[in-house]
């Protein structure tokens, strides 16, 4: 008997009960992602780098509404707190003020 593409071998148990936490961020990519890159951004902000580390954590809100708008609901994951509407709107108004606030901001 074949298995259907892209399902679990048969007799195998399914990845979320095999590695829990794997699954979990695999299931969080979108989110993770975002984290990182906004990590990113600190340790540059932290390195006197504050410009390119703002702009880079407004360019990572961005993303997130960008995946929150191109992602179907159930490959989102933790992106999806409100309506879609609403959440693309809010994280593409924070992120575009972060990078033109950064951009404005005259270097001292």
């Amino acid at each position: 008997m074949t298995r259907p593409a892209g399902g679990p071998a048969p007799g195998r148990p399914p990845l979320y009960l095999r590695r829990p936490l794997l699954a979990g961020f695999l299931r969080q990519w979108p989110l993770f992602l975002v984290i990182v890159v906004v990590g990113v951004g600190l340790l540059l902000v932290a390195a006197a780098q504050w410009r390119t580390g703002l702009v880079l954590m407004g360019v990572a809100v961005l993303v997130a509404g960008l995946l929150r708008l191109l992602l179907p609901v159930r490959r989102v994951g933790f992106l999806a707190v409100r309506s879609r509407a609403v959440d693309v709107t809010l994280t593409g108004a924070v992120g575009v003020a972060v990078v033109a606030i950064a951009l404005a901001t005259p270097p001292t």
